[in-house]
């Protein structure tokens, strides 16, 4: 049961990015919790659109985890995913700000092992 919370949530956080990156990039919200600019916010628009994008296509393929039929299925499709975030988490955090590791590295990383132990 504490597998299935942790990557409901790891989903969960995702799917709030894709809303901050696809749909509220310009806003005093989303700037604040990535620290942009309102004129870096507009000129990176559609990069973030983009960005929000593939968040979506975590938190779906975690989705899609949860609620396959056959679970022992559903738990090798968690692991991906949550592999996939782990690493994007990495490079995010080597690359863009060392906040993403802990933000979305460290619940990703709780629910793979949560997930693993399973």
């Amino acid at each position: 049961m504490l597998s299935l919370i942790l990557v409901a949530i790891v989903a969960i956080e995702h799917m709030y990015i894709l809303i901050l990156e696809m749909f509220l990039w310009t806003t005093p919200r989303a700037r604040k919790a990535f620290g942009t600019t309102k004129e870096v916010a507009e000129a990176s628009k559609s990069l973030a659109a983009n960005q929000g994008l593939y968040n979506g296509f975590l938190a779906a393929g975690l989705m899609w985890g949860l609620f396959h039929p056959s679970a022992s299925f559903g738990q090798q499709i968690q692991i991906f995913f949550l592999a996939c975030v782990i690493v994007a988490a990495v490079y995010g955090g080597f690359t863009a700000k060392k906040s993403i590791l802990l933000v979305q590295g460290l619940p990703a990383a709780l629910a793979l092992l949560a997930v693993l132990l399973s």
